[in-house]
């Protein structure tokens, strides 16, 4: 439970700080925002326009999920190293070269002509996240001494989060309804520029070296881990789970996952202290992350596919919905901060799970035929509610009960499992769905009023791309009597997917409850607790 700190608060400096005046620290936080901003619109800007992708590259089900995923699995897996370079070299330094790397990646999506191409990129542009996410909230936890001013700096981060995801739909939808997709990424390489010149102009330098130094062997064995279990779980529905590339993946995910505890725990300078798990605060936060975050963003995906590719709704109009969930977090920014300061994580947590979860299980409820936003909006308002909820108090609840001297760890830690959750969501949620819709047409294919060659024809496409390749294929007379068989198995097997991270939501409510409590209480957000004590 949160109660009163176990260690006195810091009354100088922030830790990395070298006394900068506070027009510096606003500057600081303003680039900061920024950058998690940019790196928010990487994450979330595909959402909108899958269906395009869709249809332009003619994509499989699997790599229209690695599309998602080719920026979140970087993000994933490269948040502790980074987290490591930000404290070692400097965080400002980060924070450019990450704008400069995103800058990159989009323009290789922007010339993208192959969906193998646009991974490229997105994968580039995933790693310039990865140094985003953890160096502005370090750079935030590092200028923000007092409880109040800590409130503020984390609230307007998880608002310029917020905003990030805001404005990636409303930007994809709006350029591609007037063009190819292509200039939404081209876009986002411009934002990315002007992010790297503010950081570069704005940001004081902060750093945290004591104790810290590049941890190859963990560094290695994390990443390894994370990528061969990805690669399982999306590769799982078109290769066979049983298949030995499938097996193997997750036969050496597990092995590398135990190498990386073995690791950091013989390493004399750690780039993730387990004993940070005693913490009881820190490992529930931990949890929360993987499992809300999942949770989340795989209701989202599902919500994009249903509107992208199972609708065919065009981009702006399939941009609606995320700006209203995503609209939400900015309007609240002022509760937000109060409600850290004056009630504390653990309320805010069990309620933003508890919508979330209470959201995914509305939206399943909801016809697929059914296009207008009015029959969404419940579902949309509370997702945006919970989402804003969870990730202010999250990040709160992980890096308030750590020492100050290992926020920069800490903020690195609760950014690895926030889109270790975030990349799971897609690959798991597609996993799910695809596998259930492809049984389902097996089936039903076989017993539709089909001639033998329009049931070959049929059945090739299934097997060659999978039930969205299926879907959207332009087969003549034949697509539109397959038609209502596709729309019905995939609206079935993303329903399944909706139940799958509404369960996950629950699950994250009841980590909340039992670890951090349900009952408000005033939050002193600089210290760890008392009852957390490693």
């Amino acid at each position: 439970m949160v109660s009163s700190p176990a260690y006195d608060p810091p009354t100088g400096p922030p830790v990395g700080s070298s006394g900068a005046p506070p027009v510096r620290h606003t500057g600081t936080i303003i680039a900061a925002c920024l950058a998690v901003c940019l790196a928010q619109i990487g994450l979330v800007l595909p959402a909108a326009i899958n269906g395009v992708i869709q249809r332009s590259l003619q994509t499989s089900g699997a790599e229209l999920t690695w599309i998602s995923d080719a920026f979140l699995v970087p993000a994933a897996v490269l948040a502790l190293t980074f987290g490591v370079v930000g404290d070692l070299y400097g965080r400002k330094k980060l924070l450019v070269g990450g704008a400069l790397l995103a800058a990159v990646g989009y323009l290789v999506s922007a010339l993208s002509d192959s969906p193998a191409q646009l991974i490229t990129g997105q994968a580039l542009s995933g790693i310039g996240a990865a140094a985003l996410f953890p160096a502005s909230l370090a750079m935030i936890t590092a200028g923000t001494p007092t409880p109040a001013a800590r409130a503020r700096g984390l609230a307007s981060w998880t608002t310029a989060l917020s905003l990030g995801a805001f404005i990636a739909p409303l930007l994809s939808g709006a350029v591609v309804e007037h063009t190819s997709f292509h200039w939404a990424f081209a876009a986002a390489g411009v934002l990315a520029l002007i992010t790297a010149v503010a950081a570069w102009f704005l940001t004081a330098e902060s750093s945290a070296p004591e104790g810290r130094s590049l941890d190859w062997p963990g560094q290695i064995t994390i990443a390894l881990a994370l990528l061969t279990l990805l690669y399982g779980i999306i590769q799982g529905p078109t290769d066979g789970w049983g298949s030995v590339p499938v097996v193997g993946s997750f036969v050496v995910a597990a092995l590398m996952l135990g190498a990386f505890v073995v690791a950091e725990t013989r390493s004399a300078s750690p780039m993730l202290r387990l004993e940070l798990f005693r913490i009881r605060a820190f490992a529930a936060s931990a949890a929360m992350a993987v499992i809300g975050m999942f949770g989340f963003l795989g209701g989202a995906y599902d919500l994009s596919i249903r509107l992208g590719v199972i609708q065919h709704q065009s981009p702006l109009r399939a941009a609606v919905p995320f700006l209203i969930i995503q609209g939400i977090t900015p309007f609240i920014w002022p509760l937000l901060a109060r409600l850290l300061h004056k009630v504390g994580p653990g309320p805010m947590l069990v309620t933003g799970f508890t919508a979330l979860a209470a959201a995914q299980l509305w939206l399943r409820a909801v016809p697929v035929h059914e296009t207008g936003v009015p029959a969404l909006l419940g579902p949309l308002v509370l997702n945006g509610v919970g989402f804003g909820l969870v990730v202010a108090a999250v990040t709160a609840a992980a890096v308030n009960v750590v020492p100050p001297h290992l926020t920069g760890m800490a903020s690195a830690t609760t950014s690895l499992v926030r889109d270790l959750g975030q990349t799971l969501g897609p690959a798991l949620v597609g996993a799910v769905a695809l596998a259930m819709a492809a049984d389902q047409l097996t089936g039903s294919l076989g017993a539709a009023p089909l001639t033998p060659a329009e049931h070959g024809t049929a059945t090739a496409v299934l097997d060659a791309g999978g039930p969205l390749a299926l879907h959207t294929a332009d087969l003549g007379p034949l697509s539109a009597k397959i038609a209502p068989l596709t729309e019905r198995a995939l609206a079935d097997g993303y329903n399944n997917g909706l139940l799958l991270t509404a369960a996950a939501c629950v699950a994250a409510a009841a980590i909340a409850a039992v670890f951090l409590g349900v009952r408000p209480r005033s939050a002193d957000l600089t210290g760890k607790t008392e009852g957390d004590q490693a």
